[in-house]
């Protein structure tokens, strides 16, 4: 397939575009640039080669840039709680409003698949004690979260028997990439680990997070493009595993027992109300092909193994390029890209 994909030098992008070649894809990547002075470290296996990437703003994606494309894989947006709620009305412009428009000028171009990562976050705060399925309500705590619900809303209206999105809703990511991410929970519980040998919990840790490895999220993605129609046509997918359901304090404790020694301490019940547990069954019963082959343990496991070959130090672990919030503040406030979030030069 003749595949288009957003955000390739971004946390899962550049462990998916050449997954997908590796698989016979053709990939185009397209990407803003925002994150590309952070590079961790490198991994031929990881990484075997990447893609011809267009550099541009996902607002501004020309129509002739989908002509001849087969499928759009769309990850490129601003990606976090935090950095949502920071910017709220860039996030709506950014996430909602650039990603219909995506999806309509793919639809329109010709284009018969179209793979948005959407996220677990738009259950927010579970209602009950029941792990949430796709046919669950939603109840999205964050600009970021509200984006999601509306992309999957208005893209699913586009569907027709010439045009099949699908939507991915995917647990906390975690694990190693070169463009790595220190602002979500197992990565940061082992950076701070590896760093300073304890785990300083702000919260009391109580809350529930799914978790998915960060190739396992490939993996899905991947098999939805190479999957029939009929098995993914408008389909919503929850893409984790149920085994890696965890409170944030077990997590933190996986943590702890991957690097012995590690002092772990937990504070009171903290501000971030979002908890939930999910249900994956509907993934591995209906996609063909996929399976999760990690866990938490095993990824923590990973990061443990590159932290030390690469000698992970506390300047690396704080660094901005590996914090999406950091980085976009730090090019803001060095004038490289102005209140609207475009480049000025």
């Amino acid at each position: 397939m003749k595949l288009f994909v957003t955000g390739v030098e971004g946390y899962i992008g550049c462990l998916l575009a050449p997954l997908l070649q590796a698989r016979g894809h053709e990939v185009t990547g397209f990407d803003t640039g925002y994150y590309r002075d952070g590079w961790l470290f490198s991994d031929r296996a990881l990484v075997p080669g990447f893609p011809r990437t267009i550099n541009g703003d996902i607002r501004e994606v020309q129509p002739s840039k989908l002509h001849g494309v087969d499928a759009v894989v769309h990850l490129a947006e601003l990606s976090n709680d935090p950095l949502g709620e920071n910017v709220p009305e860039l996030t709506y412009a950014i996430n909602h409003r650039a990603s219909v428009r995506l999806a309509e000028l793919a639809k329109a171009a010709g284009v018969r698949r179209f793979v948005y990562t959407s996220s677990c976050s738009v259950y927010g705060v579970a209602d009950g004690a029941e792990p949430m399925t796709e046919r669950s309500p939603l109840n999205p705590q964050t600009a970021y979260g509200r984006c999601k619900t509306l992309v999957e809303r208005d893209v699913a209206a586009l569907a027709s028997p010439g045009f099949s999105p699908t939507f991915l809703r995917n647990a906390t990511a975690y694990g190693a990439s070169p463009r790595m991410r220190f602002d979500i929970v197992l990565n940061n519980l082992c950076g701070l680990a590896a760093t300073t040998g304890k785990i300083a919990m702000t919260s009391d840790g109580t809350p529930w997070r799914p978790l998915v490895h960060v190739l396992d999220i490939c993996e899905a993605i991947a098999c939805v493009l190479e999957a029939p129609q009929e098995n993914v046509h408008g389909e919503i997918f929850n893409v984790g595993h149920d085994a890696d359901n965890y409170q944030i304090r077990e997590i933190a404790q996986i943590v702890a027992q991957v690097y012995p020694g590690c002092e772990v301490s937990f504070g009171p019940s903290g501000g971030d109300n979002r908890s939930y547990r999910v249900d994956f069954t509907k993934i591995h019963r209906q996609l063909p092909g996929f399976r999760c082959t990690w866990d938490a343990r095993k990824g923590a496991r990973q990061l443990h193994d590159v932290f030390e070959r690469i000698g992970m130090d506390a300047a690396t672990f704080s660094a901005r390029p590996f914090t999406r919030l950091k980085q976009l503040r730090y090019l803001s406030t060095s004038g490289q890209i102005d209140e609207r979030f475009f480049w000025r030069y």
